[in-house]
């Protein structure tokens, strides 16, 4: 998509869990244009992934206006998660898991292949490439129950890589990982932004948020309550202000 298109738009935005009586995430207004890099932040508990969630169609928004790609998220969510590489936070992983990772990351291709069709060439040729770009090209007869937590994050980054996505959703993609493989993802996702993709992410941490990030929202107790570009709102100090008061609500 050209850059500067408006790729995601929310309008008052509301999001209750199923059971539930009070919103995660309320009154959210987000518009995010191809080519940005949004990093939203905040305390745990504050809606970062339920936002995430809802732009992915996962969780179906209760009231106001959600839009992705132009479509509306909750009668679209099938089409839109075909063209979002999602890497989730926590996912849990059974050391007995038979799974090769080869096998895992061609699992991000689905929507590209379609069901009940075999993958080709180029479909393992991209799920090659996506395991060299995360530097594990040697994993690919490796059972992912084998792998550290820093590894195995790597592995989802690369599911998502090979689902040529136009969008990328990164729910705390620094978690796990050690000081050199952090500063190692940090990079490989400045390389895949500068290619022109669209990028949320989602961190509690300042010292998380990438120095090549162009956009900063700050969430707290399910709304949005700042946001702008990168410098305008480190230089403000409610980054800090709000994580160190730790207010987790929604």
């Amino acid at each position: 998509m050209d850059a500067g298109t408006m790729i995601i738009r929310l309008e008052n935005l509301c999001t209750v869990y199923e059971g539930e009586r009070i919103p995660a995430i309320r009154e959210v207004d987000l518009s995010v244009s191809s080519g940005d890099f949004v990093c939203v932040v905040g305390p745990n508990g504050s809606g970062k992934t339920t936002l995430l969630e809802t732009i992915n169609g996962i969780l179906k928004y209760t009231s106001g206006r959600g839009e992705v790609f132009g479509l509306d998220i909750a009668s679209n969510g099938n089409a839109i998660r075909r063209r979002i590489g999602y890497v989730i936070q926590n996912f849990e992983i059974d050391p007995l898991s038979p799974f090769l990772c080869k096998n895992v990351v061609m699992s991000g291709r689905t929507g590209k292949i379609g069901l009940l069709r075999f993958p080709n060439s180029r479909d393992w040729e991209m799920v090659r490439g996506s395991m060299g770009l995360v530097g594990l090209s040697s994993y690919w007869e490796r059972p992912v129950g084998k792998l550290s937590g820093g590894e195995f994050q790597k592995i989802l980054l690369a599911r998502a890589i090979a689902q040529e996505p136009d969008i990328f959703l990164l729910d705390e993609p620094f978690a796990n990982l050690d000081l050199r493989a952090r500063s190692e993802v940090e990079r490989l996702l400045s390389r895949i932004h500068a290619d022109g993709s669209t990028m949320l992410m989602v961190s509690h941490e300042v010292n998380s948020i990438p120095r090549f990030c162009t956009h900063i929202v700050v969430m707290d107790g399910g709304r949005i309550i700042s946001q702008g570009p990168r410098d305008e709102i480190v230089q403000s100090g409610i980054i800090n202000e709000i994580l160190s008061m730790g207010r987790t609500s929604g």
